[in-house]
């Protein structure tokens, strides 16, 4: 008896200790003890340079902290996006800088992450399922749009025929247009053509070789970006409209080129891709670390024209 009793005995303190020692083993591998971090990024592409920048500020900031950070490029392809920020999850990625393809057909993505628990840093254009985002930054895209239209208005005080090469799917885009709209409503504009330009240049030259055929009074060009603004100024070039005012979005060191040399190109409504990347950083590590952060941050935009292009230069993102 005393022999069974001595058995029961053992056993109970070998589960026990195995009980004891699965216990402490799960709660040292929480979230908020962790010394290091794997980040996904992942933009509409990269084959922009403004995101070629972005993701340069962020990888420098992650490195800087001794971690890592997984980068891939859909290309415009919202399916592969989807499919890219599947195989991040299973890389077992700590958080997300995710800037979307198409700002409604994300979702599937946004679902994922959010059934794996990983914080998404959302950046430069909103998805449209918000409710899924743990953060956000980006350029306030609506002002960017409203000083190209102050700008435009000032040049042509009596209006005149325009033309707007926006990108539907692109929410920044849409805020740039609307901003840009707003300046100029009441100011005797007419819109003769918009056309989606995919926030391309070779899209826009395209769109754009085929609109000045189609119309030959056009007093300017409203680009959504600046990719596709100099795609329409390579139009305008070949079919000498010179006296076309070309407009764009971001102050990339191409447009800032283009606007110095003082032909069709008029100005740009600036961003900062640096200052976007480096703050999505931050935040990033703010949650990971369960410190408070801002939900949504803003980035500064303003016009860079003839007048002021030498300020910022033209080798680089400001």
């Amino acid at each position: 008896m005393k022999k069974l009793l001595s058995l029961v005995c053992i056993v109970a303190l070998v589960v026990l200790s195995a009980a004891c020692g699965g216990s402490g083993s799960g709660s040292g591998s929480g979230g908020g003890s962790k010394d290091h971090f794997v980040f996904g990024y992942t933009s509409m592409t990269q084959n922009n340079p403004f995101f070629i920048v972005l993701e340069k500020a962020i990888r420098e900031k992650v490195e800087a902290n001794g971690d890592e950070m997984i980068t891939l490029n859909p290309a415009m392809d919202v399916a592969l996006q989807i499919n890219q920020i599947e195989d991040m999850i299973a890389q077992g990625i700590d958080a997300i800088f995710l800037n979307p393809v198409d700002w409604e057909g994300i979702r599937p993505a946004l679902q994922m992450l959010k059934e794996a628990g990983i914080p998404i840093i959302n950046y430069d254009t909103e998805v449209k399922d918000f409710e899924y985002v743990t953060a956000y930054v980006g350029s306030d895209n609506k002002n960017a749009g409203r000083v190209v239209g102050e700008d435009l208005v000032k040049r042509f005080p009596n209006g005149g025929n325009i033309v707007i090469l926006d990108s539907p799917t692109m929410n920044s885009i849409n805020d740039r247009v609307a901003g840009f709209l707003e300046a100029i409503e009441g100011k005797n504009f007419t819109i003769v053509a918009q056309q989606d330009a995919k926030g391309d240049l070779e899209t826009a030259l395209g769109i754009t070789e085929d609109i000045l055929q189609a119309h030959s009074d056009i007093t300017a060009i409203f680009a959504g970006n600046d990719p596709s603004a100099l795609g329409a100024l390579a139009a305008v070039k070949a079919a000498n409209r010179l006296e076309i005012a070309i407009y764009g979005v971001d102050g990339s060191p191409d447009a800032k080129a283009a606007i110095a040399e003082g032909g069709p190109f008029k100005g740009s409504g600036a961003q900062s891709p640096i200052s976007i990347g480096q703050i999505s950083a931050d935040i990033a590590y703010k949650i990971l670390r369960g410190e408070s952060y801002e939900k949504r941050t803003p980035v500064e935009t303003f016009l860079i024209n003839e007048e002021n292009v030498q300020e910022y230069g033209v080798d680089g993102w400001q």
